[in-house]
C-alpha cells in the first residue's frame, strides 16, 4: 500500500499483557488489520496502497495451518502535484514540452495464501488482480490518450521467522518479488494509441526483486496494542531497459482492544521510492516520499471469519517531476481461518 496482500499473526508481547488476558474476541477481530500491502507504485504517479493489512506484524497469535485472505484497494490519482505542491490544471496550456497525466483510477483485489508451519515460521503468498484506467495528454498533444489495463501483477513470496523473542513479538521477512504481471500493454486510443503505456503504469515491472522486512508488536496497556513494521524492495535486476526504484514501507499502528466484536485502529504510513531507471524508464517524474494517516476499523464476523475496512488520507508528499496523487485510498478485506 508497498507493496502492495495478507498474513498471520503474532502472540502477545512485550508490554505486560500475555495472550490469555487478552479478550479472544478482540484478538480474533484484529486478526483483520493485515494482509500485506501490495506495491502498487507506479512510475508516473508513485502512490500506492501502503496499508498495513499484515496480520502477522501486528501482533496477535495465529494457530497454525492455511490461512485465505482478499483485499480491495481503490484510489483516485487525479491530483497533479509537483515537489510538495499542488498543481490546478487551469495553469498549463496544452500543447505542453512534458506529458501531463490527467487521472488514473486503481482498482486492486489482492488474493492471500498464509500457512503457518508452526508458532515461528510461517509462508504468505499474494498475488494481486488489477483494473486499471489511465488518461493522459502527452508532450505536444493537445487530446487525451487512454489505456485500460486489466490482468494479474506480480507475485509475492514471502516467508517470515519470529522467534526472535520468546513471546513472538519481534519477527523478520524474506522473499521474492516474481515477474508475473504484464508489462507490454500499449495505449489503446487518442493521439498515442498503439504506443507503448509508461512502464510504470503496467500490470508488472518485468523484474524480479527482493523483499526484507521486520516487524515488532506489543501492549501499551491492557486495552490498547500496537505495531511496527519496516518492508524494503529492492531490485534484483533490470528487463527490457528498465529498473524500478527501491522502495521502503514503514508502518506504526495502535488499536483499542475492549470494544466487543469491533477494533478501532489507527495507521500512519510512510512509503519512500526511489528513481527508476533505464532508457524506458520516466526518471524525471519518478520517485517520492509519501506519508498517509489511516483510521480504520476490524469486525469479528464468525469464529473463523474476520474483516476490515481503512480508509487512507494523505497528509505529505514529496514527489519528483509531476505526478498524479490521490486524495484518499480505500481498503477493505476479509480473512477466513481453517
Amino acid at each position: 500500500m508497498s507493496i502492495l496482500a495478507d498474513r498471520p499473526r503474532l502472540e502477545a508481547r512485550s508490554l505486560p499483557r500475555p495472550l490469555h488476558t487478552v479478550p479472544r474476541r478482540a484478538v480474533a477481530i484484529t486478526l483483520i488489520a493485515g494482509v500485506l500491502a501490495p506495491g502498487l507504485a507506479n512510475a508516473c504517479s508513485t502512490c500506492g496502497c501502503s496499508l498495513n493489512s499484515d496480520w502477522s506484524s501486528q501482533g496477535y497469535a495465529i494457530t497454525t495451518g492455511l490461512h485465505l485472505s482478499v483485499r480491495e484497494d481503490y484510489f483516485d490519482q487525479s491530483q497533479l502535484v509537483s515537489g510538495t505542491d499542488t498543481i490546478s490544471r487551469s495553469s498549463i496550456s496544452f500543447p505542453a514540452d512534458q506529458e501531463v497525466q490527467q487521472k488514473t483510477i486503481n482498482r486492486v483485489t489482492l488474493l492471500g495464501a498464509d500457512y503457518n508451519f508452526s508458532r515461528y515460521w510461517g509462508l504468505s503468498v499474494q498475488l494481486p488482480y488489477t483494473d486499471r484506467h489511465h488518461q493522459t495528454i502527452a508532450a505536444g498533444d493537445t487530446d487525451i490518450s487512454t489505456s485500460n489495463a486489466r490482468g494479474i501483477g506480480d507475485l509475492r513470496v514471502l516467508a517470515r521467522y519470529q522467534g526472535i523473542s520468546d513471546d513472538a513479538g519481534i519477527g523478520l521477512q524474506f522473499g521474492l518479488k516474481l515477474p508475473t504481471g504484464r508489462f507490454t500493454q500499449n495505449f489503446e486510443s487518442g493521439p498515442q494509441a498503439g504506443a507503448r503505456l509508461d512502464r510504470g503504469l503496467q500490470l508488472g515491472t518485468g523484474t524480479t526483486d527482493a523483499l526484507l522486512g521486520v516487524y515488532k508488536s506489543g501492549y501499551l496497556s491492557q486495552s490498547i496494542g500496537y505495531f511496527g513494521q519496516a518492508m524494503a524492495q529492492i531490485a534484483l535486476d533490470a528487463r527490457a531497459h528498465f529498473r524500478p526504484g527501491n522502495s521502503l514501507n514503514v508502518n506504526f499502528g495502535l488499536r483499542y482492544l475492549d470494544a466487543g466484536r469491533f477494533v478501532p485502529q489507527l495507521q500512519l504510513n510512510l512509503h519512500s521510492e526511489q528513481r527508476e531507471s533505464g532508457s524506458q524508464a520516466d526518471r524525471p517524474n519518478s520517485g517520492a516520499t509519501l506519508a498517509y494517516l489511516s483510521p480504520g476499523i476490524g469486525i469479528k464476523i464468525t469464529p473463523r471469519l474476520d474483516a476490515f475496512a481503512f480508509v487512507q488520507l494523505p497528509i505529505w508528499q514529496r514527489v519528483n517531476g509531476l505526478q498524479l496523487e490521490p486524495r484518499r485510498l480505500w481498503s477493505v478485506g476479509a480473512q477466513y481461518r481453517f
